[in-house]
């Protein structure tokens, strides 16, 4: 069944056949913001230290590098004012063209960058600036996804069609460790030497059959019903979000502390792994690559099952336990022994998927069509601000010897602890129509 609608000149589509292009769309642009993070995330343990912060030395290299890591949060929430607001006043379809065009141009510069050896320290002060320009787009590019998928979706499978945002996640840091698997094994004056660049380079192409794809999908009928309704916009979507959304926003960000996970495993966890216990680079980003691929599979099962159950036991229940997996997993990880911590890894990641597929539309279901971008967008990127800088916490927490992972691990949990209360603090939204959401919930 297809249903057609015009909003000005464009035409709006709600179809399953349409519903199918926007998760389509989701995973793409979200593959390559992926895709994207994690090779700034890997370069950052692994790169960016000798070839950007040089006069700093190893372990002052190491904290700039990662400070640099944790700019493009404090980007990501002016991304979500900005392309938040624009897509709940001009759409949701055009915004996320643009959200994607800026997110690959800034990954293929980043290859482009000479070393501090080169041009001195002009080097890093680019390299932020392209960071932060990530951070920008990265604010806008789930919200805007998730948004066109849930408005999309056909009824009862919301959570499950925004769940394809987060396959994206997986697939594009999937894609991001492969890259990088590649090149860490050639000789260290090659790979620093410029081999780096050669994923960074690779964002370009990606980025243009992304935006391809994405030039498919229709504006969301939810979206033209509300232009078509002036009396119901925001005039200005952030105030209303502070002014009459307020809570849900702030369990948002509470929520989005699930992102501290990623943040342990994938960047303090490889340097930890790496400079500490003495794993090899190649074998951590292996596991890594398992891990994606097996959220591939447990992600939109997660989802399938918040559809059914619904969304805050299945989100709350996943944090609980990745706060106690965090725990097992790092004890695990300091004997250095792959047969320990591979499985504890990967159990607690498998249960973290739960809070991220559950996410994607729990997130946007918590705010009216009005202001769903600029309230979803803003809220995650808010509590994102935690996770971009978590590296760099941790690291200064971490103590000498064997149990010296115990205070990193501690915080780890406390931030999943929190987002669980968050969580839990909502109502539940799965069973709530499309245009009721924001509006009314059923407890």
């Amino acid at each position: 069944m297809e249903q057609v609608s015009m909003h000005g000149d464009t035409v709006v589509t709600k179809s399953d056949k349409m519903a199918k292009k926007a998760a389509v769309s989701a995973l793409v642009g979200s593959t390559v913001e992926y895709y994207d993070f994690t090779l700034f995330a890997t370069a950052s343990a692994l790169i960016f230290g000798p070839v950007f912060f040089a006069p700093l030395g190893e372990v002052g290299g190491l904290l700039a590098s990662f400070g640099t890591f944790g700019v493009a949060y404090v980007a990501r929430p002016l991304g979500a004012l900005l392309f938040g607001s624009l897509g709940d006043k001009l759409g949701r379809r055009n915004t996320l063209m643009w959200v994607l065009l800026l997110m690959g141009a800034a990954t293929f510069l980043i290859g482009c960058l000479p070393a501090y050896g080169t041009i001195g320290i002009a080097a890093p002060i680019l390299l932020v600036l392209l960071r932060l320009a990530q951070g920008l787009s990265a604010g806008g590019e789930q919200a805007g996804a998730n948004s066109l998928s849930v408005e999309h979706a056909p009824d009862g499978k919301r959570g499950l069609y925004a769940s394809w945002t987060m396959q994206g996640t997986s697939l594009g840091t999937l894609i991001g460790s492969l890259a990088f698997i590649a090149i860490t094994s050639l000789p260290k004056d090659v790979l620093l030497g410029g081999a780096w660049r050669i994923p960074f380079l690779a964002a370009g192409p990606l980025m243009l059959v992304a935006l391809w794809i994405r030039r498919q999908v229709a504006e969301t009928q939810a979206f033209a019903e509300l232009q078509g309704e002036p009396e119901k916009a925001a005039a200005v979507p952030v105030a209303e979000v502070f002014r009459h959304h307020l809570p849900a926003l702030l369990r948002v960000v509470g929520c989005s502390l699930l992102a501290v996970s990623g943040s342990a495993i994938n960047v303090f966890g490889l340097s930890y792994a790496t400079k500490t216990v003495g794993v090899q680079a190649n074998v951590y980003l292996m596991l890594g690559i398992g891990i994606g691929v097996l959220g591939l599979v447990a992600q939109p099962l997660w989802a399938r099952l918040s559809d059914k159950v619904g969304r805050r036991p299945v989100f709350a229940g996943s944090m609980l336990g990745a706060a106690v997996g965090i725990f097992v997993f790092f004890a695990a990880l300091s004997t250095g022994n792959v047969l320990l911590f591979a499985p504890a890894l990967i159990a607690m990641m498998l249960v973290a998927t739960g809070a991220n597929a559950v996410g994607a539309s729990f997130y946007t279901e918590m705010f009216p069509t009005s202001v769903r971008y600029t309230g979803a967008a803003l809220g995650t990127q808010l509590g994102f601000i935690v996770a971009g800088f978590a590296p760099a916490i941790m690291i200064s927490l971490q103590r000498p010897g064997a149990n010296g992972w115990v205070p990193v691990a501690a915080f780890a949990a406390a931030c999943m602890v929190i987002a669980a209360l968050s969580a839990w603090s909502a109502k539940e939204t799965a069973k709530v129509e499309l245009n009721d959401l924001g509006q009314k919930a059923v407890a």
